[in-house]
C-alpha cells in the first residue's frame, strides 16, 4: 500500500516485537476499557498463548517503525477455528487502512490453512472497527460466554471449504 510515499509492510511476529504488540494493545485498550487478566496474560506471553498453540500474530511496519499489529488465535483444530483478536494501530497512523490490511493478512493466512471460520468479539461503541470488520467481510452473531467483559458484539466470518 501506497499512503504518502510510505509503504506499509505485513510482517510476522518474531520475539522482536512482543513489546510491540503488547504496548499497542495496552493504549487501545485502556483508552476505551480497562485491562484484564486475560489481556495481560496473553499481552505478555504472546508465544506461550498465541504462537506456540497453532496461531498467528502479524505487525504493520511503516518506515520500519511497528504502527499495528492483530492476532489469529486457534480456538479448535477440528473443525479448524480461528479467533481475530489483539487488533490494534498506533493513534499516529489510523486513517491509512492499516487495520484493513492486517485483517485482510490474518483472514488470507486462515484461508491458507484451511480454517472453517474466524470469529472476532468487540465492543458495540467500537463503531469504526465494526465497520472494519463488516468491510472485512463479518457478520453479527449472538454473544455468548465470552472471556471478556467488554465483548457486547460478536461477529463471524465463514470460509468456503
Amino acid at each position: 500500500m501506497n499512503d504518502n510515499n510510505n509503504e506499509v509492510k505485513i510482517v510476522d511476529y518474531e520475539p522482536k516485537y512482543q513489546q510491540s504488540f503488547r504496548d499497542l494493545n495496552e493504549e487501545w485498550i485502556s483508552k476505551f476499557f480497562k485491562m484484564e487478566a486475560s489481556d495481560y496474560k496473553m499481552l505478555d506471553n504472546p508465544e506461550d498463548y498465541i504462537i506456540n498453540k497453532g496461531g498467528h500474530i502479524v505487525f504493520a511496519l511503516l518506515n520500519d517503525e511497528v504502527v499495528g499489529t492483530c492476532a489469529l488465535i486457534k480456538t479448535s483444530a477440528e473443525p479448524l477455528i480461528f479467533e481475530l483478536a489483539k487488533m490494534a494501530v498506533s493513534p499516529k497512523s489510523q486513517g491509512k487502512k492499516i487495520g484493513y490490511l492486517i485483517g485482510q493478512e490474518l483472514i488470507d493466512k486462515a484461508k491458507e490453512l484451511k480454517a472453517k471460520e474466524v470469529f472476532l468479539e468487540t465492543n458495540s461503541s467500537l463503531v469504526p472497527a465494526i465497520r472494519l470488520y463488516e468491510k472485512l467481510g463479518f457478520q453479527h452473531i449472538p454473544v455468548i460466554d465470552s472471556p471478556y467483559e467488554r465483548a457486547d458484539t460478536k461477529m463471524l466470518l465463514k470460509l468456503d471449504f
